[in-house]
């Protein structure tokens, strides 16, 4: 049956959000002419992707790495970096390309390359050189992780304005890592915002209400970029945690109480009456007390719909949380401890995966991303 290209953005559409995709209004930017032209350079200091406007879709992957050595591995990346850089310019991966985006255009595609804590174990004589900062991370009070929506050796974070453009670089990859690495787990997700610019999240609050700026450099230098050790000069620390919202609990409270749990106003994200409670999710996240500071993230999360809990017949939607930081063990892990024993919206939502990587500096044309370890490891 022949369909439409219109008709096949808005089944990737979706695909990408699940059902509820379509009624939150989520923008296919190439199909309306939206940035489906405008391209983002792979090549630079830093990842793009990490502080890159977020784009409307996510695809993340996490990958099992079965390379028989060092050699296979640094082949893996030099060769996922030069693909990458070719979608990245709106270009096909290779002559055999699986064709899907044909036309499509760029649409703002990021690739963002991570290697987990299990890379560094004994296969590949990384050890010494595992970053104090990539430590596993502790449990937390509340939890209910799902092995097979956590951890992995290796992640790729594929964001664009088109879902079918951020599918399809995963499926590159994922095609031409075989032999070298298997997939593990993966995670769709998307945004949407009003013509203001304002996104919201699925609890229909304002998403990213006082959270870092990204464009500003002196905040990025102080809580992002890594300074050491010296092959991850210029990377950062990625944690990704899958948050499932009880959407069915959440709906069946007044908007007053919706409030206070958030502790801001859901109109226009101004405190509520009174200034936050102290059980409140911001005051939790966010405490402005001495020391405090030093603990901000840059978050960089996305909504996801994945159909129903069959156990429940409830919906399995939430936020797919991923942030970015100089050191989780400094910042994430302090804030999470916080939310997970003292957050009012701990009744309402519950993490099923997570996984925490080093995402090395970028790379420089000709060079590929993660190169400085193989250098220190030589």
């Amino acid at each position: 049956m022949k369909i439409s290209r219109r008709r096949f953005l808005e089944l990737g559409g979706a695909a990408a959000g699940g059902a509820a995709a379509g009624s939150l209004g989520v923008r296919l930017a190439s199909a309306d002419g939206g940035d489906g032209d405008h391209a983002v350079d792979f090549y630079g200091a830093h990842q793009s992707g990490v502080v890159t406007p977020p784009q409307n879709h996510l695809w993340f992957a996490a990958f099992d790495v079965t390379a028989d050595d060092l050699a296979g591995l640094r082949s893996l990346l030099e060769s996922w970096s030069r693909t990458a850089a070719r979608l990245a310019a709106g270009r096909t991966a290779a002559s055999d390309d699986s064709g899907e985006t044909s036309g499509l255009g760029p649409a703002r595609l990021t690739v963002t390359f991570g290697l987990g804590p299990g890379l560094f174990d004994r296969r590949y004589g990384l050890g010494r050189l595992r970053p104090p900062a990539l430590a596993e991370l502790p449990g937390f009070a509340g939890a209910e992780l799902d092995s097979g929506r956590s951890g992995g050796d290796l992640f790729v974070q594929a964001c664009a304005d088109d879902p079918a453009v951020a599918f399809h670089a995963v499926r590159t990859l994922s095609e031409e890592g075989r032999g070298a690495a298997v997939l593990r787990w993966t995670q769709r997700g998307f945004r949407s915002h009003d013509a203001r610019g304002i996104s919201r999240n699925l609890l229909g609050f304002r998403d990213g209400t006082n959270n870092l700026d990204a464009a500003d450099v002196s905040a990025m230098r102080s809580h992002v970029w890594a300074a050491s050790p010296g092959w991850m000069r210029g990377g950062t620390y990625g944690v990704v945690r899958r948050v499932r919202i009880r959407i069915e609990h959440w709906d069946a409270v007044e908007r007053s109480e919706q409030e206070r749990t958030i502790g801001r106003r859901k109109r226009d994200g101004a405190p509520v009456a009174g200034g936050f409670p102290a059980n409140s999710h911001v005051e939790q996240a966010n405490p402005r007390r001495a020391g405090s500071e030093r603990e901000r993230i840059l978050r960089r999360g996305y909504s996801f719909s994945d159909g129903i809990d069959e156990r429940f017949g409830e919906l399995d939607a939430g936020l797919f949380f991923v942030c970015f930081q100089r050191d989780p063990r400094r910042q994430f892990v302090p804030i999470q401890r916080r939310l997970a024993t003292g957050d009012h919206l701990s009744e309402y939502v519950f993490h099923t995966g997570s996984a925490v990587f080093a995402v090395p500096p970028g790379a420089g044309r000709g060079s590929y991303v993660g190169a400085p370890l193989f250098e220190a490891a030589a």
